[in-house]
């Protein structure tokens, strides 16, 4: 006989004879949760007593419990270091999945049907390697649109509007990745300033959607009208072919440090949810005061039962895991790649097929975990995006400094290649999400004209935000009219956007980077909701043409299926799905491992040949060149080559319109300083062993 899980069922249940609320806490002597009237959620209709169940959970039942109802808990316990317990706190429900403001800081948990009609929609179910995420903030991206009815500006619904999705598909991203949506609040120091956290990194409850995202028609619903705004939103993007994944933040509550607030956690179970000392001090690995302890497994099945909620009952695609090493952090601290959680968000069955994205890093010892999570989940990879701001960025600076850049063209190839030294040969290219900018950092723009941080309107006196940038602003800091100034940076972005459009692995885009959006030289605008952060849609010449260019190069990614394998190709084998790969310096002949080194070489020709088992065989011609003067280059002679076609060029400002005229293996082509190129190799497959030199970069 299987035996019952007391943890079943966390929450409220409706039956037909009212609701049963049930509720973890190892530690509290007493728990009972309380009623309010709707209209006066002020006011206490009917407190109901609950009583320790098996596993220490409590229950408590009522008629009086229905949907719609508001209510929340009181719980008293021991004093000690440890327990944070007091009977006069008003509790939410931690699985409440649905809240209502009652104050400036006051929310009461609400019950909320799970009904919804989701018609014919299905989840879009996109392969990783035809993905390509668009990081993208609700409030932000749809907030100065023209297009959408003002009512739905920066909300659910306009990111849902047609005018949304319809440019979405026109840019060719294939899933949002959403800034958090689980209901959050602002840091305590943020509302004494006056300032807000934008960004949602500070969740309040882990199975609520953020409601002011909601339109005010929503809003006036209640939490039941947010929930289905929400999954209206997810619907239209589904039928669109649009992915959602959302940004979730379960490794640090709004509770913050100890004197924070008691809105959930630590009045009913502190000892239990937080890291602590025997003392009662947190041990804090997030940086932002609390630490959830995933040690424990409630903490475990908390976070689990969250994820299948979003993934069945509001169909999310995917999850992007804030600060991912602290929930694989064990009862010793460290961090672990085999831990429970971590195994079991790959194990369960409710979230097979999901995709699960780790940001492989936190603040404590051991925090940097980069490459160490298991087969199944993908990585932020911050090792991709530092060198390919060094080679186009930081080393061009340098080479201006010092007559030549400190390093060549190795490493950049090796993040071209899909970063085989940082990803096992099981998990592939399609381990590293790669980016070159996200939410934290200066935009792609930012980064191409400020050499420093901007920060001051953060209040922290310009303290705040990273001073690692490796950006370049080509000789001016900040805004300027210098026509060559301009045309070296436009020419930067091109390069960065098209080193991570054409490189092996997941791309990732940041909202607003497709057209080169600005934040003045901010690079931790997490407290501005302001024109600052929101996306413009009033677009200039130079931003059209560079959205025509991430279009363009998006289009060659999903033609060019030897731009994105999904497995490392082993040398003297054939991989299905892999690509082989030969290296030319720019004379056409096969580079060896001085040019790899060397940093008089900063050119390359990279010419790759897809295995595929589903698609039509394809071989393309990269070539990269990371110096500032002209280069000329002779294409290569490789075996099956008859001939090449221009696809994109970097050096032009507007993308190239058709393929270009096709050229003979060993043609001569100048390539236009710190530029790339782009070739279609025709031609017949022709067998050859299967590897790449690029695996031996650094």
């Amino acid at each position: 006989m299987t035996p019952v899980d007391p943890l079943r069922n966390l929450g409220v249940r409706i039956g037909p004879h009212g609701g049963e609320l049930r509720v973890y806490s190892e530690h509290a002597d007493a728990m009972e949760f309380c009623l309010f009237d709707p209209k006066d959620p002020d006011w206490r209709t009917k407190t109901v007593e609950m009583h320790r169940d098996a596993g220490n959970v409590w229950l408590g039942r009522s008629r009086s419990l229905q949907v719609g109802s508001l209510y929340a808990i009181r719980a008293s316990g021991p004093a000690s270091p440890q327990n944070m317990f007091n009977p006069e706190s008003l509790l939410l429900d931690p699985y409440a999945r649905g809240l209502t403001r009652v104050g400036p800081e006051e929310w009461r948990s609400t019950v909320v049907s799970d009904g919804f009609d989701w018609g014919e929609s299905r989840k879009p179910g996109t392969p990783l390697d035809h993905t390509v995420v668009y990081e993208a903030h609700v409030r932000g991206i749809s907030h100065q649109n023209p297009e959408v009815p003002e009512e739905l500006r920066g909300t659910y619904a306009g990111l849902a509007h047609g005018s949304t999705i319809a440019y979405l598909q026109n840019l060719g991203i294939t899933a949002v990745e959403l800034l958090p949506v689980h209901a959050f609040t602002s840091e305590q120091r943020l509302l004494r300033e006056g300032l807000t956290n934008y960004w949602g990194y500070n969740t309040l409850a882990f199975f609520s959607p953020h409601a002011p995202y909601a339109t005010g028609a929503a809003q006036a619903e209640g939490p039941e009208g947010v929930l289905r705004e929400f999954k209206g939103m997810v619907k239209l993007l589904h039928e669109a072919g649009i992915e959602v994944i959302l940004d979730v933040v379960y490794n640090h509550t709004s509770e913050e440090g100890i004197g924070g607030p008691r809105t959930s956690f630590r009045g009913l179970d502190n000892a239990t949810y937080y890291r602590q000392d025997a003392d009662g001090v947190y041990i804090d690995v997030t940086g932002v005061g609390n630490t959830v302890d995933f040690g424990h497994p409630v903490p475990q099945r908390l976070v689990l039962d969250s994820l299948r909620y979003w993934a069945e009952e509001v169909q999310v695609d995917g999850f992007r895991f804030d600060l991912a090493v602290t929930l694989g952090r064990g009862d010793d601290l460290a961090y672990h790649r085999d831990h429970p959680l971590l195994t079991a968000m790959l194990e369960d069955p409710v979230l097979s097929g999901a995709k699960l994205i780790a940001e492989p890093w936190d603040v404590g010892m051991g925090g940097w975990q980069t490459g160490n999570f298991a087969d199944g989940w993908s990585e932020w990879n911050d090792r991709y995006r530092d060198r390919v701001r060094n080679f186009w960025l930081a080393d061009i600076a340098d080479a201006r400094r010092n007559g030549q850049a400190p390093i060549g063209i190795g490493g950049f190839a090796t993040r071209l290649a899909g970063s085989s030294n940082t990803f096992s040969p099981e998990r592939g290219p399609l381990a590293s999400i790669n980016f070159v900018t996200a939410h934290d950092g200066f935009t792609m723009a930012d980064l191409t004209a400020y050499n420093v941080k901007h920060n001051l309107g953060n209040g922290e006196d310009n303290r705040d935000g990273t001073d690692n940038n490796r950006s370049f602003n080509h000789g001016v800091e900040g805004p300027t009219h210098d026509e060559r100034v301009l045309l070296d940076r436009h020419k930067a972005m091109r390069n960065l956007m098209g080193t991570l459009l054409l490189s092996a692995g997941v791309p990732m885009i940041t909202a607003g980077d497709e057209f080169g959006r600005s934040q003045r030289g901010n690079n931790n605008a997490y407290c501005h909701d302001s024109e600052l952060t929101w996306m413009s849609w009033l677009r200039t010449r130079e931003q059209r043409e560079m959205f025509d260019t991430t279009r363009r190069l998006l289009e060659l990614r999903r033609a060019n299926p030897a731009l994105r394998p999904s497995r490392f190709a082993v040398f003297g084998q054939t991989t299905p799905n892999a690509s082989h790969m030969d290296w030319y310096d720019a004379t056409g002949a096969l580079m060896d491992d001085e040019d790899w080194n060397s940093p008089e070489n900063r050119t390359l020709q990279y010419l790759a040949a897809s295995t595929p088992d589903k698609e039509e065989f394809n071989r393309v011609l990269l070539i990269v060149h990371g110096v500032e003067d002209d280069v000329e280059v002779s294409l290569p002679v490789a075996p099956g080559v008859t001939s090449y076609q221009l696809l994109w060029d970097s050096a032009t400002e507007v993308p190239i319109a058709e393929d270009g005229v096709e050229l003979e293996p060993g043609a001569i082509r100048t390539v236009g300083g710190t530029s790339m190129q782009l070739y279609r190799a025709n031609g017949p497959r022709v067998e050859a062993p299967a590897g790449t030199t690029a695996e031996v970069a650094s």
